[in-house]
């Protein structure tokens, strides 16, 4: 008997009645909704304070924003997504244009590439499944087309959100996607780019995932 199966059969026979669930009052956790143009000011003053970037666009102009903001860093390679809406709105971009880097895709297990994953990969798009205002955080659910490593390895993370999924506060954000109903296994709020202290208080970005992070907010 494994160690999983010997707790579950310890807790289907235990005594003292019924398991039930607490009661819990979560409306301490209510704040007033505020208007996009407040929370996108909120949350653009909130994830820069902690040295990630907000580039404001549009549907149309987001590819030729993504394109002058890895000009300027000189990124040779951009991982992508196969399936998403982004990887495939990308692949097609670059047909007769010569300003967006080679992309890569991930389409295939991290064991066969590991190499390239790691040491040529400049940069990284994922989607995202909203923000928070009052934090400055991105929500990602990773899956398996869009893998929590295209978040966590390239040095730079380019995020894209849509202004009209931007929420208050974490609890908004649960309420309205019903978190309630079932979650993955890995989900993620990120609130800046990767950031460690020694003991000597010396603050590094991009020891343990990506140096910048870059939010295109698509308004």
């Amino acid at each position: 008997m494994s160690s999983r199966d010997a707790i579950l059969q310890r807790l289907r026979h235990r005594t003292g009645g019924e398991l039930t669930a607490p009661e819990c009052d979560f409306s301490v956790l209510n704040r007033p909704e505020w208007s996009t143009a407040e929370k996108l000011d909120m949350f653009e003053q909130t994830i820069e304070s902690v040295h990630g970037e907000v580039h404001r666009t549009t549907e149309s102009g987001w590819i030729d924003r993504l394109a002058e903001i890895l000009q300027t860093r000189g990124a040779q390679t951009l991982l992508i997504t196969k399936e998403h809406e982004i990887g495939k709105a990308l692949r097609s971009a670059t047909e007769g244009r010569e300003d967006l880097p080679h992309l890569l895709i991930y389409d295939e297990p991290v064991e066969s590439w590991q190499e390239t994953l790691f040491s040529d990969v400049d940069a990284g798009i994922t989607s995202t499944r909203g923000g928070i205002a009052e934090t400055g955080s991105l929500i990602l659910w990773p899956s398996v087309d869009e893998p929590r490593l295209m978040s966590l390895v390239p040095p730079i993370h380019i995020a894209v959100l849509k202004a009209s999924e931007l929420y208050t506060t974490f609890h908004h954000a649960m309420q309205s996607q019903n978190w309630a109903a079932g979650m993955p296994t890995n989900a993620l709020l990120i609130s800046g780019p990767s950031k460690t202290a020694d003991i000597e208080q010396t603050l590094a970005y991009g020891v343990h995932g990506p140096k910048e992070l870059i939010v295109l907010v698509i308004e």
